[in-house]
């Protein structure tokens, strides 16, 4: 039992003071406390920094510090060309014998490299279509009621998809109209949208209205019996004598150039008007460009004015019902056969790409000069004792990382990253590898 050191006596009244048997000072506690947490401390990081010297020796993995190593939600936008192999140009372009009669009706694939029935290279790119709000320019094979034809359903189907609930028909410069050609690109190859800026269309002039085409013009689209069949989308050919405006092709552009999208069901839209990305982008007629139809870039979709292909381009659509027409044969042959009749400078057919905004994540592996020096891997070692099994490698390991690995707190491997060449390791050397996970 400790008592305090002192005993004193009061002035006046000669009575002495006693300590109380265990009162102990505060100041001698504390001291003793602090003492012995000092001790312990020092003992934990003692314990601490001999089993990471350990550790270091034979280590297999390293927590990631979450401030130090790891940069999350990076977000950078990355184009691609958006046909195979990272091609922004297709200018060569296939359709497939492989679709039905009756998928015919309806669209037409398109393929870089060759027909699919002939080759196994070939790669499908995009589909075309041609609609009419009436189902005009096509025949009911199914036996459906209502005129349910083949043209009506394309136009309804991408009318319920891009535009309001409350809105029927495509408006192109402020003007309805009632038949549209559909490019619709691949959703694996145009990923998050199709790049506005980098797109665009050369549609060569077709032969429609050719003095030696058997072709009755009156009525709207040529629409009319005798000769039809002059004229249908497998008849009509580019036409090279020169067009009603003197070229034999037009280029269509994106105006994302010089105005900013409008918001509709469908997304961001841009106007498709007459204008060039070649050598940078040039809009022809910038103070009044022709109106051809809308980009739809986050669905990957063009919608072309079928009226304005027919006045620029003599495309002659067949608008009569019950009359099958193969009009998306018409956009297929302007677009596949625009490069031979434009300029060496002029690049034909379609130019387009993609765009995507990634979200990355950083993981930073350091590799210190004295982590990671040996292998677990079981040739590294002999015998059943586990001993080296080349003496060199005792006081001098040279080892050789090929690749990091990414665990969960569960010592689940989740990703692994492969390094471009072995990269060699020992005492003397360290390592920084940036891993780069997108998502």
């Amino acid at each position: 039992m400790a008592y305090s050191r002192f005993s004193r006596f009061s002035r006046g009244s000669g009575a002495r003071v006693i300590p109380q048997p265990g009162a102990t000072t505060a100041t001698s506690a504390q001291s003793q406390v602090e003492a012995l947490a000092r001790q312990l401390a020092d003992q934990i990081i003692r314990e601490r920094d001999s089993a990471k010297q350990r550790a270091r020796l034979g280590r297999i993995f390293t927590n990631f510090d979450a401030t130090d190593d790891i940069l999350p939600n990076n977000i950078e936008t990355v184009t691609r060309g958006l046909f195979t192999g990272n091609t922004g140009s297709l200018v060569t372009m296939f359709t497939s014998s492989l679709l039905t009669a009756t998928q015919k009706t309806y669209y037409q694939e398109l393929f870089s490299t060759g027909d699919p029935a002939e080759t196994s290279t070939a790669n499908s790119e995009l589909s075309i279509a041609y609609g009419h709000i009436a189902g005009s320019g096509s025949i009911d094979l199914t036996g459906n009621l209502n005129n349910d034809t083949p043209t009506r359903a394309i136009y309804k189907q991408y009318a319920q998809t891009l535009l309001a609930p409350n809105d029927k028909r495509f408006t192109i410069n402020g003007i309805d109209t009632d038949h549209i050609y559909v490019l619709n690109f691949n959703r694996a190859k145009f990923r998050e949208k199709v790049d506005p800026g980098n797109f665009e269309l050369t549609l060569a002039y077709l032969s429609a209205s050719r003095p030696d085409a058997t072709i009755d013009p009156n009525g709207s689209g040529y629409s009319e019996a005798p000769g039809l069949e002059n004229h249908t989308g497998s008849a009509v050919m580019v036409d090279n004598l020169g067009g009603i405006h003197g070229n034999d092709y037009v280029q269509i552009v994106d105006d994302s150039s010089f105005t900013s999208p409008t918001e509709g069901e469908g997304g961001k839209i841009f106007n498709l008007i007459s204008g060039s990305i070649d050598g940078g982008t040039d809009i022809f007629q910038s103070d009044n460009p022709v109106y051809y139809g809308l980009l739809y870039p986050q669905h990957g979709v063009a919608i072309l004015n079928a009226d304005k292909l027919d006045t620029q381009l003599d495309f002659g659509t067949i608008t009569s019902s019950q009359v099958q027409g193969e009009n998306a044969m018409k956009l297929f042959t302007a677009l596949s056969g625009s490069d031979m009749i434009s300029p060496a400078d002029v690049n034909g057919g379609i130019q387009a790409r993609s765009s995507e905004q990634v979200k990355s994540t950083y993981y930073f592996v350091r590799v210190r000069n004295a982590e990671y020096n040996y292998s677990n891997n079981p040739s590294f070692v002999t015998g059943s004792l586990g001993e080296l099994a080349y003496a060199t490698m005792i006081n001098d390991p040279q080892v050789y990382v090929t690749t990091v690995g990414l665990y969960n707190e569960r010592k689940e491997l989740l990703a692994t990253a492969k390094l471009s060449q072995a990269l060699l390791k020992n005492y003397t050397r360290e390592a920084l590898v940036k891993v780069k996970l997108d998502f």
